[in-house]
């Protein structure tokens, strides 16, 4: 199954078996727009519908996502809030979601792309010289603190003040160990593997299980992160 033609949307799927695979490509940096936010919704609503037992998020070759789009978080307080609000629902979504999520980490994955991996449940990056991280502070903006609980919710705590306070831009072997990648392969080979772990979980996990231990182990954090977000974008504001 094909969603979303390629040159009408950046956000496309098909269907492996009882695999979705959403695919993100703006032919750029894959930022995260509006229209990709939606997108990716979009296509997780479709996988639901048609009743996926996997997912796989993958990003374009090199690129997984660079974060937030830019031109929006530069453009005013509120534009740059809104787009916040909206790419920490598709974390909180993702960290919730009822059904395996392996992200396909085809490249960099800075900033909100770096949190992005802290919310999937198999993460397959790229090996080669790629960057993988929450620069934020180094480029001028504070990590929010629903983004800040879900780093710490996955990284290891050795790596989690560097990564996040620090903003340590990871290498795929970095962030390996630092626990944003839970396996590093050949570039061509990404996809394909996501594909394989997704095909696996499918097949082995029971579905009513896997969505009550998943509410079991993230239903509390998720619920304070839904709680405290108006209070956490309202204080969001570019550093000085």
């Amino acid at each position: 199954m094909t969603g979303t033609d390629a040159a009408a949307s950046p956000v496309t799927t098909r269907t492996e078996g009882d695999v979705v695979v959403v695919t993100v490509d703006d032919g750029k940096a894959n930022a995260l727009s509006f229209e990709v936010l939606d997108g990716v919704g979009a296509a997780l609503d479709g996988a639901l519908e048609g009743g996926a037992a996997a997912v796989v998020l993958a990003g374009r070759e090199g690129k997984f996502s660079a974060g937030f789009d830019l031109s929006v978080m530069t453009s005013g307080p509120e534009p740059a809030r809104r787009l916040l609000g909206a790419g920490a629902e598709l974390g909180l979504r993702l960290f919730e979601f009822p059904v395996p999520v392996v992200l396909g980490v085809t490249g960099h994955a800075l900033a909100m792309g770096g949190i992005l991996l802290c919310c999937g449940d198999v993460r397959i990056g790229a090996g080669g010289p790629f960057k993988l991280g929450l620069n934020e502070v180094a480029i001028g903006m504070p990590v929010p603190g629903f983004a800040v609980e879900l780093c710490r919710d996955r990284l290891s705590k050795r790596a989690f003040g560097r990564a996040v306070q620090l903003a340590h831009v990871h290498t795929p072997d970095e962030a390996l160990d630092a626990g944003f990648l839970d396996e590093v392969v050949a570039p061509t080979e990404v996809v394909g593997r996501s594909v394989e772990v997704a095909t696996e979980l499918a097949g082995r996990l029971h579905a009513g299980p896997f969505r009550q231990t998943r509410r079991t182990i993230r239903g509390d954090l998720a619920a304070r992160l839904r709680e405290s977000l108006a209070a956490d974008l309202a204080a969001f504001d570019v550093a000085d």
